[in-house]
């Protein structure tokens, strides 16, 4: 806390004595296993819950960063030159997202409603639909335009398809099996249909079975393949917006470079080797504070993510996740929603900041 050059005596914590800390993971690792079951575990599933609501939505600002970017990007390479080629690029990828997200809205209603039952995943999948079309037309309203030159249909495009993802990943933490079918029974009922020679006698409908006890399934890889992606895409990120460096834990490098330049005997000769060092005795290059505060998070939505927001009452045979689950993922979807929808329209309430 409050570590500003790497001449506090806790700067080295943070950059150092790393045996002890792998050796520090291990014994934690060894001692989970040795935590009775009881009150403990029970507070610390609703501490993971929030804790990876919170990294969730850190995602969420990730997700709409790299949306505004790209598009930004993209543009920008129109405008020099080439242009109907980025232009085809932009409709096409803007087109398959589109695509997608209606290909699985259909789906939605296809496996994970029910002509009679399924009432929360008719609203769930309903209302996030409309709430897309919503944000898509208002991405491209004259006056979002006339503010915000460079929004556009595939920002929206990118966050109508991540809304989906959410959509889907919360129904399928629901505890009711008629209405949140495994991967591997949706793929059975697409096959049936074929596999069925025309001359067998169909058997009746039986109902779900309980769900068995898994470890991972389809939205748990999807969700860790997002998490590995945001990861990259923070470490790489280089942004001249503030408050996007301080999530993707990037400042400002010239105070660092030019003590490294001025060291020496002069300019460096021809095909000499430079040499750059890690000078933090000025100030820190990111905040120790949130870095860990963003692993502390990480690491609990990775917890939640492996358990499949388990909850640890539940019967280990049939494991059923509970409805908090589902509230926080389709929260966090209209939590997304919002957020970009502020981006489109702060330009025009907040007329005295500047937005660039």
């Amino acid at each position: 806390i409050e570590v500003k050059t790497s001449n506090d005596p806790r700067a080295s914590i943070h950059n150092g004595f790393w045996f002890f800390k792998i050796a520090a993971i291990v014994a934690i690792m060894v001692g989970a296993f040795y935590i009775p079951e009881g009150p403990f575990t029970r507070a610390w599933f609703w501490i993971g819950v929030s804790g990876a609501f919170c990294f969730i939505l850190i995602q969420l600002v990730l997700l709409v960063d790299f949306a505004h970017s790209w598009n930004e990007s993209w543009v920008e390479r129109m405008e020099e030159g080439n242009s109907k080629c980025w232009y085809a690029a932009l409709l096409s990828c803007t087109s398959l997202f589109y695509a997608l997200s209606l290909v699985f809205v259909v789906l939605f209603y296809v496996f994970y409603t029910k002509p009679d039952d399924c009432t929360e995943n008719k609203f769930f999948i309903s209302f996030n639909m409309i709430l897309c079309i919503a944000v898509s037309i208002v991405s491209i309203l004259p006056k979002v335009q006339e503010h915000q030159p460079r929004s556009g249909l595939l920002q929206s495009s990118v966050i109508t398809l991540y809304t989906m993802y959410l959509t889907w990943a919360a129904m399928s933490n629901e505890p009711e099996r008629n209405c949140n079918p495994s991967l591997l029974n949706i793929i059975t009922q697409i096959a049936a249909p074929t596999a069925v020679p025309a001359n067998a006698t169909v058997p009746p409908a039986t109902p779900a079975p309980p769900k068995s006890l898994q470890w991972w399934d389809a939205q748990s890889v999807v969700g860790l393949v997002i998490f590995v992606l945001c990861l990259l895409y923070s470490s790489i990120r280089s942004s001249s917006n503030s408050q996007v460096n301080k999530l993707t834990l990037s400042g400002s490098d010239t105070a660092m470079l030019e003590e490294t330049v001025g060291t020496g005997s002069g300019a460096a000769e021809e095909g000499e080797v430079r040499r750059v060092t890690d000078n933090e005795k000025d100030g820190v290059q990111y905040s120790y504070t949130f870095f860990h505060f963003m692993l502390f998070l990480a690491s609990l939505y990775i917890m939640m993510t492996l358990t499949n927001w388990y909850s640890p009452d539940a019967d280990f045979k049939t494991m059923t996740s509970k409805w908090p689950a589902v509230w926080v993922k389709m929260t966090s979807s209209w939590v997304c929603l919002l957020l970009y929808l502020w981006t489109l329209v702060a330009p025009l309430v907040l007329t005295n900041r500047d937005f660039s």
